[in-house]
């Protein structure tokens, strides 16, 4: 989308990816640079909530990533469903990553259907076939375990999804594809926000995600992907003026008697922290597995200490704190979230649009006395469509590209 080589090509290059570096742990990252991703699912794909939140990683934490973002979801839609459209939905689109989220409307929201969870697990491998034979990676992942909490008729189906979704990890292994198994973490974590009685419901309806729940989801799929945990960290030894930074740098390193300041310029960015999350932040490990921004201050003289990024104020902390290290990624003010806000704002944007066009366009069908005509017209509407979104994604990663900021820890009196 916001390669600056036209539609056309786009849709009939392959490319070959190389993994992401921003990170060690990266060369484990199911995600590539260069890579152009079809989310295919039901309507909880179509709500552009987990979906939109791996994407707000994805450009946060590689900004050169030069990544395309399709969603193939469509609401009440199921494996047999996904399988008869793959296709058209999918390889028409020439994708190189794929993720397959079926299962939720497939299980029938009852008792355990032995022929409903054979032809599931059937149309799936018919999906990983046809992925395998046109080069597309894969990853699979089993839908959300539905939440009994917000709708208590479900308690049945709960059940059902464990076993309906159960061999999806042998047909992963079969295909050699990584498998994330959704239902799992997702019951687990509603048990635990249960036990704790916790007022947040991930999944409102019992099914479908609000902001929590987009989180959690991304949360796990991310995780389960090997996604990098670090945005960029550093250490500074006030004591005897270094600084040891991660994947960043810090220049003009000024230690006196009431604090420190320095310049610090990271790779990329982190996720900027959404104010509907925060109920759900300590049940998705506080995002120390996905959003760690880290800064260690060691050799203060004790005391408390305000933190002022770009002279604006984001935090207080003790000394102690400091020379234990505190994750700066889950702040909901300065300019590092704010720059994080805008980006989401485009991406949102940028995805009416890739909406519209899978909606408006992709799933067009005429009826047969302007067939001909359709036929003659949709490619290059397509065309048309595809190339206001790549301006946009273009937009999205110039946003996106990390700054210089001026930190200053000034000791509190």
């Amino acid at each position: 989308m916001h390669r600056s080589t036209p539609s056309l090509t786009l849709l009939l290059f392959v490319v070959v990816s190389a993994p992401l570096a921003a990170a060690d742990d990266a060369k484990d990252f199911f995600f590539r640079k260069g890579d152009r991703i079809v989310f295919l699912g039901d309507s909880i794909t179509e709500q552009y909530q987990y979906s939109t939140d791996i994407e707000l990683y994805l450009t946060t934490r590689f900004p050169g990533g030069d990544m395309t973002f399709l969603n193939a979801g469509i609401g009440g839609d199921t494996a047999t469903g996904g399988a008869n459209r793959f296709a058209q939905h999918v390889l028409a689109e020439k994708p190189t990553a794929l993720t397959i989220d079926f299962g939720m409307n497939d299980g029938g929201y009852g008792g355990f259907n032995p022929g409903a969870a054979k032809n599931y697990i059937n149309k799936t491998e018919d999906m990983l076939k046809a992925a395998q034979k046109a080069g597309v990676r894969v990853a699979l992942i089993s839908p959300n375990a539905v939440e009994v909490r917000a709708r208590p008729n479900l308690k049945t189906y709960l059940e059902t999804q464990q076993k309906f979704y159960a061999p999806l990890k042998q047909l992963a292994d079969k295909y050699k594809v990584p498998f994330v198994d959704q239902y799992a973490v997702t019951r687990k974590v509603l048990n635990n926000i249960a036990a704790n009685d916790v007022n947040v419901h991930p999944f409102p309806d019992g099914v479908h995600t609000n902001g929590p729940g987009g989180l959690l989801m991304a949360h796990t799929i991310l995780v389960g992907l090997h996604a990098p945990a670090v945005v960029s960290d550093v250490t500074i030894d006030a004591a005897d003026k270094k600084s040891k930074p991660t994947d960043c740098t810090i220049e003009e390193l000024n230690v006196s008697s009431d604090g420190i300041s320095f310049q610090r310029k990271d790779k990329a960015l982190p996720i900027p922290i959404q104010s509907d999350w925060r109920p759900i932040l300590p049940f998705v490990n506080d995002l120390k597995d996905l959003n760690y921004y880290g800064l260690t201050v060691t050799g203060l003289n004790g005391g408390k200490y305000l933190l002022n990024i770009d002279g604006k104020k984001v935090g207080e902390y003790t000394a102690e704190e400091l020379s234990k290290g505190v994750n700066l990624g889950n702040l909901g003010v300065g300019p590092l979230f704010e720059q994080g806000q805008a980006v989401l704002k485009m991406i949102n944007e940028k995805n009416n649009l890739v909406h519209s066009r899978f909606r408006g366009v992709v799933m067009f069908n005429a009826p047969d006395w302007l067939a001909d005509v359709a036929r003659e017209r949709k490619p290059a509407e397509l065309i048309k469509r595809m190339e206001k979104i790549q301006s946009l994604q273009e937009a999205i990663y110039n946003k996106a590209r990390p700054t210089t900021h001026r930190f200053e820890l000034k000791e509190m009196k």
